[in-house]
């Protein structure tokens, strides 16, 4: 079977590596062109591309996916099928060239979570479940007829950036399966049902400030499912300050939302009935330190108030 991979970032490099480790045939690989990076912005090739170089794998790296001799080459290709993961939207005309159609890996439990940022989403709304789902594509976004899905617990404390890496390795392990599955005519897509549609959208800035009003729960869920990027920030004065890992406090002390309660080599703030402990923090234009390290090289006092 003549498969061609279509992927840009980390997530998507266990699923390849799985499928050459499977012996498939990978007569192309698609990802984006090579993007500026560093202080000298070099040119630097996305982690798919990485693996490819290294396996000796066609790559193809268009600037339009709607180009008529970038589609007349995947033609040529003759592939039977598309593997994406993680990449843009394909437009028709791409993903009705195989012959067995087109799939793609999405990092939740399909319909829930549809769009760009399905783990962070899934961590902030305080999910205790998700897990990774493979589809048919279809023009709609992330709406194709499911194929596979597996489920994964989602840790109480666990960061966004902890759990990607988790469905990226369950997510291979799906991917190959799918393709055995259609590979042998044994694949049985079925409708998502639209009831139980959640969406999760593209963050931005103004996702990703703390709102002390809401109750320690919320927050803690907010700094997990922003970490380690983008970060949930809060201010202290006129000081941005990001927040990658919490743990909600048993400390009792009154104060009200956004006060800090202790600085005794802990630094707890206050929610709305509860409190914060602030694990792992960055000053901006500073590197990031355990709360500990933090308190002995930046001033900060009880009464005073993040916001």
């Amino acid at each position: 079977m003549q498969i061609v991979f279509i992927g840009t970032p980390e997530f998507a490099l266990p699923s390849l590596k799985i499928l050459l480790d499977s012996d498939y045939k990978i007569v192309a690989v698609i990802t984006v062109p090579d993007k500026p990076s560093g202080r000298g912005l070099h040119l630097s090739p996305s982690p798919v591309k990485q693996l490819a170089i290294q396996n000796r794998l066609t790559i193809l790296q268009p600037e339009r996916l709607k180009d008529p001799s970038f589609i007349m080459n995947l033609e040529l290709l003759k592939p039977d099928l598309f593997v994406v993961v993680a990449f843009r939207i394909l437009p028709p005309e791409i993903f009705r060239i195989p012959k067995l159609g087109a799939f793609n890996l999405h990092a939740s439990l399909l319909p829930k979570y549809r769009g760009a940022a399905p783990i962070n989403w899934a961590i902030i709304r305080g999910e205790k479940e998700t897990g990774v789902t493979t589809f048919f594509l279809q023009e709609k976004v992330d709406t194709g007829n499911i194929i596979l899905q597996a489920r994964l617990p989602i840790g109480l404390d666990e960061t966004a950036g902890e759990l990607h890496d988790r469905l990226a390795e369950i997510g291979a392990e799906i991917v190959l399966h799918t393709v055995r599955l259609i590979e042998s005519g044994k694949a049985v897509p079925k409708l998502q049902d639209e009831t139980l549609v959640l969406l999760a959208p593209k963050i931005f800035k103004d996702h990703c400030k703390i709102d002390w009003t809401k109750s320690a729960k919320e927050i803690h869920d907010l700094i997990r499912g922003l970490s380690p990027k983008p970060g949930a920030f809060t201010y202290h004065g006129g000081t941005l300050l990001k927040i990658y890992q919490s743990k909600i406090s048993d400390d009792v002390r009154q104060g009200e939302p956004g006060d800090v309660v202790c600085t005794d080599s802990k630094l707890v703030v206050k929610a709305n009935g509860g409190a914060i402990e602030i694990v792992e923090i960055q000053q901006e234009g500073k590197k990031k330190l355990t709360a500990d390290e933090f308190l002995r090289g930046y001033r900060i006092h009880v009464d005073e108030k993040f916001f």
